[in-house]
């Protein structure tokens, strides 16, 4: 397991906007680079990209959910 962190503190969705699919799905490809999420930071988003390569299992955090820097947001295997 590959666990994606946040990179700064903030609020993370992810989905790209209310009542549209999360970016991931369990069992997904994810490719380095590949956006997972967004944290949004004084209505600034800013996109949270896998740092490697793997297939999605999980989001830790709900959606929407205020999270700290370095914080497991997601997993991979």
């Amino acid at each position: 397991m590959t666990d994606i962190q946040s990179p700064l503190p903030g609020t993370f969705y992810f989905t790209p906007s209310p009542g549209e699919p999360s970016f991931k799905s369990k069992g997904d490809a994810v490719s380095e680079g590949d956006v997972i999420g967004l944290i949004e930071v004084m209505k600034t988003f800013i996109e949270v990209k896998a740092t490697q390569a793997g297939t999605f299992d999980s989001y830790v955090v709900d959606n929407e959910q205020p999270v700290q820097a370095g914080q497991v947001i997601a997993k991979l295997s």
